[in-house]
C-alpha cells in the first residue's frame, strides 16, 4: 500500500507513519525520533501491565484518591484531573483524563519495584522489542519519544503479543467502569466515553480521530505533539482485525488534525 497520497497533504515538516498486520506499508524517516507527547501513555500502561503480571502489585490494589484503585487511575476514573492530583469528581463518577494519574502510577510503580520507571519501561519494554530510541524521559503522561522503527515494534506487540498474556491485553482493551461520560480533549465530551487500561477505545465517539468505518472496538491514543497510534485488535471477528497503524509528525495536533486524520484512517482502512 503507498500511503504518500494520503500522508503527502499533511501540513507538518516531518510524518513517518506505518501500517503493521496482514497489510504492511512505510511513510517517512523510520530513524527520526519523535516527541509522542500523551501517546506515552500507551508506553506507560504497558509498564503497568507488565509490573501486575510480575506480581508487583494488582490492577485492584488502592491508589489515589479514597477507594480509587490502579484500575481506575488507568482508565481515567479515578477522579483526578488532568494536572492535578487533587480530586475533581468522585471516584468512578466521570471520565476525566489525567496525566497526573499516570505520574502517580509510575511513582507507585518505583515504590514498589524500587526501580525508577523510566528504567523499568527500558528493560522491561524497549530493550526486549528493540526499540532503541524510545524512552519516556519526563511524565509517565506525556514525556516519552520514540523513532517510528520502535513505535513499528510495540504496534506489532500490541497486535500480537509477546512481553504480556492475551488476557491481559484483552482486559486492558476492554471498557473499564460503565458507561462514564467524559472530554477527549480536542473533541469535546463523548457520552459514553469508553476506555481501556490505558487504551482509549472508539466507541460510537464521534467526531474521533479514528476512521469512520473501523469497528467501535477499535483502541489507541492521539497526542498533542501530532501522533497516533490505533489497533483493531486481533482477536475481534473482523477482516481487518489485528491491524495497526502509527503515525508521527512534528506538528502539534490542532484543527488540521481533525478533519485530515478521520478522513485519513477511514480512506486507509476502507483500502487495507
Amino acid at each position: 500500500m503507498d500511503l504518500s497520497e494520503h500522508l503527502d497533504p499533511w501540513p507538518a515538516d516531518n510524518v513517518s507513519a506505518a501500517i503493521v498486520g496482514p497489510a504492511e506499508a512505510t511513510y517517512g524517516d523510520e530513524a527520526r525520533v519523535y516527541e509522542l507527547a500523551s501517546v506515552t501513555k500507551l508506553l506507560s500502561a504497558y509498564a503497568i501491565l507488565l509490573a501486575v503480571e510480575e506480581g508487583a502489585f494488582s490492577l485492584d490494589d488502592a491508589l489515589g484518591p479514597a477507594t480509587s484503585t490502579i484500575r481506575h487511575l488507568l482508565s481515567h476514573a479515578s477522579g483526578v484531573g488532568f494536572d492535578t492530583r487533587e480530586p475533581q469528581k468522585a471516584v468512578g463518577e466521570r471520565r476525566i483524563y489525567s496525566s497526573a494519574g499516570y505520574e502517580i502510577l509510575a511513582e507507585y510503580l518505583e515504590e514498589s519495584t524500587g526501580i525508577g520507571f523510566a528504567d523499568y519501561a527500558r528493560e522491561g519494554i524497549f530493550a526486549p522489542l528493540g526499540m532503541g530510541t524510545a524512552e519516556i524521559y519526563g511524565s509517565a503522561g506525556h514525556g516519552g519519544r520514540a523513532s517510528l522503527s520502535d513505535m513499528r515494534a510495540f504496534a506489532t506487540e500490541l497486535v500480537s503479543p509477546q512481553l504480556l498474556s492475551e488476557e491481559t491485553l484483552r482486559e486492558a482493551m476492554s471498557n473499564q467502569f460503565g458507561e462514564l461520560r467524559g472530554v477527549v480533549p480536542g473533541y469535546g465530551m463523548q457520552k459514553p466515553c469508553p476506555w481501556g487500561l490505558g487504551f482509549e477505545i472508539k466507541g460510537a465517539k464521534a467526531p474521533h480521530w479514528t476512521g469512520d468505518t473501523m469497528p467501535a472496538e477499535t483502541v489507541g491514543h492521539f497526542g498533542m505533539a501530532g501522533t497516533y497510534l490505533w489497533v483493531v485488535p486481533a482477536w475481534l471477528d473482523h477482516p481487518r482485525a489485528g491491524t495497526a497503524m502509527v503515525a508521527l509528525t512534528d506538528h502539534k495536533f490542532g484543527e488540521w488534525a481533525k478533519p485530515l486524520w478521520q478522513e485519513t484512517n477511514t480512506a486507509l482502512f476502507d483500502a487495507l
